[in-house]
C-alpha cells in the first residue's frame, strides 16, 4: 500500500482550512459523480479518491494523525488506527513505545507492500471503515472460494459504493422528497450503522433558493448546518457521527408555503395581475422573480389564464447544474368603479369592437 497524499487529491495546500477542504471536496464530488459520468472508470476512481481524502481531512482528529504520521499513516491504519477499542500506540501495539521527533514525526519508519490484487477500493479504505463493504467483500470472497452460486448472489445483493459512503458520512447524505435518488438504508445495507437523531429545520422559499445555515439543537448541543441551494421539503442533511455518543444527526427540512409562488419540484408558478389596458393593447409588465425583477412583454389581446414560461427563473436544481422555470399566469383585473362619463365612453368603445359571443360554443 503506497502513501496517498490526500491534500494533493483534493487540490488544497496542507494549511487549508476545513471550509477549503469542504469546498474542494464538493467540487470534485460534483465533477466526478457516477451519475454525471456513467461508465467512466477514471471518473469513478477520482470520485472514490476524493471521498476517501475528505473522510480523513474533514475530521480534525484523523487529519491530525494523518499529518503526524505521514508515510506511516497506511501502516497505522492497517494496525487498527481509528477503530474503536484499539490503540496501536498502546501496550502491545505495533507502534508502542514509538518516540516522535521534531515536527511530531516518528523516529522509526514502517513500510508495507500490497499484494497488487487490484481491488476496487484502496486497501486503506476497506481497512479504515470495515463495516458493510468489507464484510460484503469478505463474504463474497469466501463464497467464491467454495464455488457455487451463493458467491454471485452475495455480490449482487451487497450494498452499493455510494450507499456505504452515505451511511458512513463520507459524502453528504442530502436527500430531497420526490427525487429518484431518495432512498432508505436498511440496517443490513449500512453495516455498523449509527443510530439517527432527527432535528427539524424550517425555511422560507427564499432561503431554499439562495441556500442558508441553521442552528439546530440536539440534547443541549448546538450544530450549525449548511443548507444547500434548491433543497425542498423532505430534504435531509446528515451530520455523520457528530451527535451525542457518536450518533448521526439528520436535519429534516420543511420549506414553508409562499404567498406568491407555488413550487413544483424545481419549477415555480405565480399569478401576474395586469390591467385592462395592458391586456387589450399589450406592453411590458414588471415581474418579480426570486432572482430579481424582469420585464415581461404582454402581447395585445392577452386573455386571463394565458401562461408565460420564463426559462431558468425557477429554483436551483439540488443535483446537477441549472435551474427550473418560472410559469407566469396572467389575471386581467377590470376596473370596478366607473362614473357616468366613463360608462358612456366604455359603451361607445364596445360598440366599435366586434366580439363574438364567447358562450356560443359553451
Amino acid at each position: 500500500m503506497e502513501y496517498r497524499d490526500y491534500y494533493q487529491i483534493l487540490g488544497v495546500p496542507r494549511s487549508a482550512s476545513q471550509a477549503d477542504i469542504k469546498k474542494a471536496f464538493r467540487k470534485l464530488a460534483r465533477e466526478y459523480h457516477p451519475d454525471r459520468n456513467p461508465g467512466d472508470k477514471a471518473a469513478e476512481r477520482k470520485f472514490k479518491d476524493a471521498n476517501e481524502a475528505n473522510e480523513v481531512l474533514s475530521d480534525p482528529e484523523k487529519r491530525k494523525q494523518y499529518d503526524m504520521l505521514g508515510a506511516n499513516w497506511d501502516q497505522y491504519q492497517r494496525a487498527g488506527g481509528g477503530r474503536s477499542g484499539t490503540d496501536p500506540f498502546g501496550p502491545g501495539g505495533p507502534f508502542a513505545g514509538v518516540n516522535f521527533g521534531a515536527g511530531g514525526r516518528p523516529n522509526v519508519r514502517y513500510e508495507f507492500h500490497s499484494t497488487g490484487d487490484g481491488s476496487g477500493f484502496s486497501d486503506f479504505f476497506r481497512m479504515f471503515f470495515g463495516g458493510a463493504e468489507a464484510d460484503a467483500q469478505s463474504a463474497q470472497s469466501a463464497q467464491s472460494a467454495r464455488g457455487g452460486r451463493a458467491g454471485a448472489a452475495a455480490g449482487a445483493s451487497g450494498p452499493s459504493f455510494e450507499d456505504i459512503l452515505a451511511g458512513m458520512g463520507a459524502i453528504p447524505d442530502t436527500e430531497s422528497a420526490g427525487s429518484p435518488r431518495t432512498r432508505t438504508f436498511s440496517q443490513a445495507a449500512r453495516g455498523h450503522a449509527r443510530e439517527e437523531i432527527e432535528a427539524p429545520a424550517e425555511l422560507t422559499l427564499e432561503e431554499a433558493f439562495h441556500g442558508t445555515t441553521r442552528l439546530v439543537e440536539v440534547e443541549g448541543k448546538r450544530y450549525e448546518v449548511s443548507i444547500p441551494r434548491g433543497i425542498d421539503t423532505g430534504g435531509r442533511i446528515r451530520l455523520a457521527g457528530k451527535g451525542p455518543r457518536g450518533r448521526d444527526v439528520v436535519v429534516t427540512v420543511r420549506v414553508r408555503p409562499h404567498e406568491v409562488y407555488t413550487r413544483r419540484g424545481a419549477d415555480l408558478e405565480r399569478e401576474l395581475p395586469v390591467t385592462l389596458r395592458e391586456a387589450l393593447l399589450g406592453g411590458q409588465v414588471p415581474v418579480t422573480t426570486l432572482k430579481g425583477r424582469i420585464l415581461l412583454t404582454i402581447p395585445a389581446g392577452t386573455q386571463t389564464g394565458k401562461t408565460f414560461r420564463l426559462t431558468g427563473q425557477g429554483m436551483p436544481k439540488l443535483k446537477g447544474e441549472g435551474a427550473g422555470d418560472l410559469y407566469v399566469k396572467v389575471r386581467v383585473v377590470l376596473p370596478t368603479t366607473l362614473d357616468a362619463e366613463a360608462k358612456k365612453a366604455a359603451d361607445r368603445f364596445l360598440d366599435l369592437v366586434h366580439q363574438p359571443d364567447p358562450r356560443a360554443t359553451a
